[in-house]
């Protein structure tokens, strides 16, 4: 009896004026070829591929947000006023969560939606402890869960190790994320507790997030233990912690530095020294940077300039509808294109995609158009007119994503 001959693998290739690789130059009039959810060639199109013209749109690779808080997505706008310090907003969110005292699985619904319409499909979540990995099954993008973790004491950090096991543990339970961890900051966390999730880091090999030098207060608290965030800590009744940080971010970096992976959150006062270890030890540590976000704050000019200068591994974050406007990446890239003109286009826009695919430890499989990687893509709307650069086509206008594909599938 003959042999049934098996079908051939799913194949077709979608046209655009302009693909953006981010690994190479962009190509005009090119073409990415998909088969089985996966990038088979980009370029010209594969040969037997049927092939779809998307028209006056740029294909990209799909956005990479490495840092949001999507509890807050229900938002409509952020809390507080712009230019308050960080301190009044903690405490702002501190009365929000007080009164929402579960987490809104609809909210992060919301999120999670809104992240796909705008091209995003992958990224870096910091989940609180009831979080529900449900919304992230339906959605369908990648997800790295950084489970946060608090604990100002020593007393604390057994319970939230316990947590932290049990979150990793978890990821085998289901494929819709990879398991990180986010001890939240070091106003918020004792070095006991730090110096053992950094351990569990590199026995489970799982991602570690965390926010550091967000402003000069915190670094007041550092450096002296006083300041507004003193005041915080006393009116929670967490006293113990305020011995516990005396020095700088450098000291917080060099407990990083042996994790797995590090993601520094925000680095918005990180001074030269500090740039300079981020930069030697970039195969594992990553800063992501929130420009709207620090920009809501009023804070001082981003080092973006420096970072990059250094060798820093710079990835974008949204952060959250808390402290931003939306969840858009591209939006961010657009601002970062505006407020820092002497940073070439093509690494803003590998900040909001290959960068935070490396941050996320994501960088085989997602980030740029290349073969073999999953065909994660975002298409966006392109103006009329040429340009010298055709970077400027994307952040020079306001025209938003119009396509969202994950795994070869369109999904926004």
């Amino acid at each position: 009896m003959a042999e049934t001959p098996e079908e051939p693998p799913h194949r077709r290739a979608l046209k655009a004026r302009w693909v953006f690789p981010v690994s190479g130059e962009p190509i005009p009039d090119a073409a990415v070829t998909i088969e089985d959810g996966r990038i088979a060639a980009v370029g010209m199109p594969a040969p037997g591929a049927p092939v779809e013209d998307l028209g006056n749109v740029a294909i990209l690779p799909g956005l990479v947000n490495a840092h949001t808080h999507l509890e807050f997505s229900d938002l409509a706008a952020p809390l507080g006023r712009p230019g308050m310090s960080l301190v009044d907003w903690i405490r702002e969110v501190i009365a929000f969560r007080r009164d929402f005292a579960r987490i809104s699985h609809k909210a992060v619904r919301a999120g999670l939606e809104e992240s796909l319409r705008c091209g995003t499909t992958t990224l870096g979540e910091i989940a609180q402890p009831d979080w529900s990995s449900e919304p992230f099954v339906e959605a369908g993008l990648r997800a790295v869960i950084f489970l946060e973790l608090i604990a100002p004491t020593p007393d604390r950090a057994e319970a939230a190790i316990v947590s932290a096991i049990r979150h990793l543990d978890s990821a085998g339970l289901s494929r819709a994320f990879h398991p990180g961890l986010s001890p939240h900051a070091p106003y918020s966390v004792h070095p006991t507790l730090l110096r053992r999730v950094i351990d569990l880091s590199r026995v489970r090999k799982a991602p570690v997030a965390f926010h550091l030098a967000e402003s000069h207060d915190e670094l007041e608290l550092l450096r002296w233990g006083s300041g507004p965030f003193r005041g915080l800590l006393l009116d929670l009744g967490e006293t113990d912690i305020l011995a516990s940080w005396l020095g700088r971010p450098l000291d917080c970096l060099f407990e990083l530095a042996p994790a797995h992976r590090a993601l520094v959150i925000h680095g918005n006062y990180l001074d030269d020294e500090e740039i300079a270890f981020v930069a030697r030890h970039r195969a594992k540590m990553s800063i992501v940077y929130c420009p709207r976000t620090h920009a809501y704050f009023g804070h001082e000019s981003y080092p973006l300039e420096t970072m990059l200068s250094a060798g820093v591994t710079v990835a974008l974050g949204t952060d959250s509808r808390a402290s931003s406007p939306d969840l858009s990446v591209l939006a961010e890239m657009r601002f970062v294109a505006k407020q820092y003109p002497s940073v070439p286009r093509s690494t803003v826009l590998r900040m909001g995609t290959l960068n935070g695919a490396r941050a996320l430890g994501l960088d085989a499989e997602v980030g740029s158009l290349e073969p073999g990687k999953w065909a994660d893509l975002a298409v966006v709307g392109l103006p009329g007119h040429d340009a010298p650069d055709p970077h400027e086509l994307l952040f020079d206008s306001d025209i938003p994503v119009v396509a969202t594909w994950v795994r070869g599938g369109i999904r926004g």
